[in-house]
């Protein structure tokens, strides 16, 4: 592909994001596989830069565009080279227009940008949810030590028991060690929240938005394999892939249990009472995880975010019911917005008279509300808020 031709590709995978942002269809990564594959010709260095075009793109405007075309006008705006290659060439986009406008550009569409902004949040933090982001592992303390551990490229110790951080874009998977289960790609946030939970070997533990298992798995590492593990979702696709996880990783995991939206009850019931710790990792509008994917705040509008409120007290009220007395709720969001943190953890309190918040030890982070906060400015994490909640 010649320059001018990877930009027109840029254009034409801008658009399919766009329009998958509109209507909440898939995400960019899947988007730029799809455009692939139905392009063998294109070679990895084309692949790649194309890729890079889009999250520029996509990191540089804040509203949502009117087209990928005026996407990358935007790019052009700021850099000469590209915008030396809209000259109709072959295969490469068409010359500007006159009065032909470029995207606006910015860190979020408006309503966002003050949401952020109540919520503590200035520029620069802002601006950081839209860098690049490093590969976090967590070695699996089941099977390996950080300290012994021969990996192909030396990772810098975090914070974490297990952490070390790579470069984006370090292949981790193509790994023998990661072939073993010895370690697992995960943020130092989820390691650091899941090491700081008041949970005990023999405990018993549901995870109840497990999704894939990290922090399951995570769970069972930290407990040597001690805790009784449940971990429940609604997505069938990503609860079938923790079999196969937990067998690499030697997690023990008592049970997996599919749940029905809107009637979890009827498959938790065994569980009703019973839990020492219900783990919460709610679903949210991934405010936090922009430098991995930075469309997500494309896809965010007023009423996506009331809907995840409702979701995220709802999900709060199973687990009050799946709580012993003196049992404990972890609430976690990786979001930054105190719409899905400090807010909700007030509304459960409101609602249930009698039930506490408790401090959680982080080595990082910051007090939000009743929970804790951690930035990817300030902690070197992706965006989370956390908080811990005591029965009576």
């Amino acid at each position: 592909m010649t320059p001018a031709a990877r930009v027109q590709a840029a254009i034409e995978v801008l658009d399919a994001i766009i329009a998958a942002a509109r209507s909440k269809g898939a995400p960019a990564d899947r988007l730029i596989a799809d455009y692939f594959r139905a392009r063998r010709y294109a070679g990895s260095k084309d692949r790649r830069a194309v890729r890079d075009l889009v999250y520029r793109a996509i990191r540089l405007c804040g509203p949502v565009p009117a087209s990928g075309r005026a996407a990358m006008l935007a790019v052009a705006g700021q850099d000469a080279a590209v915008a030396a290659l809209f000259d109709g060439s072959s295969h490469g986009p068409a010359p500007r227009g006159e009065g032909e406008k470029a995207a606006n550009t910015g860190l979020a569409p408006k309503w966002l940008a003050a949401a952020l902004r109540a919520s503590g949040l200035g520029g620069r933090e802002i601006a950081a949810l839209l860098d690049r982001a490093p590969l976090d592992l967590r070695v699996n303390a089941l099977k390996a030590d950080r300290e012994g551990l021969s990996l192909p490229e030396p990772g810098e110790p975090l914070a974490s028991a297990q952490g070390l951080r790579f470069a984006s874009g370090t292949p981790v998977e193509q790994w023998e060690a990661y072939d073993q289960g010895l370690v697992e790609i995960q943020d130092l946030g989820s390691q650091l929240i899941v090491e700081a939970l008041p949970v005990s070997p023999g405990d018993t533990i549901i995870d109840l938005c497990a999704g894939g298992g990290g922090k399951t798995l995570a769970l069972a590492a930290r407990l040597g394999n001690g805790g009784s593990l449940v971990a429940a979702d609604t997505d069938k696709r990503r609860l079938g892939n923790l079999a196969p996880r937990a067998a690499r990783a030697g997690a023990a995991v008592d049970h997996t249990v599919l749940l029905d939206p809107g009637r979890e009850m009827r498959a938790l019931q065994p569980f009703a009472g019973k839990a020492d710790h219900v783990l919460v990792d709610a679903p949210c509008s991934g405010s936090g995880t922009w430098r991995r994917s930075p469309e997500g705040r494309w896809r965010l509008d007023p009423p996506e975010l009331a809907r995840l409120n409702a979701l995220q007290d709802h999900v709060l009220d199973v687990a009050e019911q799946l709580v012993r007395p003196g049992g404990s709720i972890a609430f976690v969001t990786c979001s930054v917005l105190d719409a899905e943190g400090p807010d909700r953890i007030a509304a459960f309190l409101a609602r249930y008279p009698g039930w506490r918040a408790e401090p959680l030890a982080l080595p990082l982070g910051a007090p939000r509300g009743a929970g804790i906060r951690l930035e990817p400015l300030r902690d070197g994490t992706d965006g989370f808020f956390v908080a811990c909640l005591r029965s009576p």
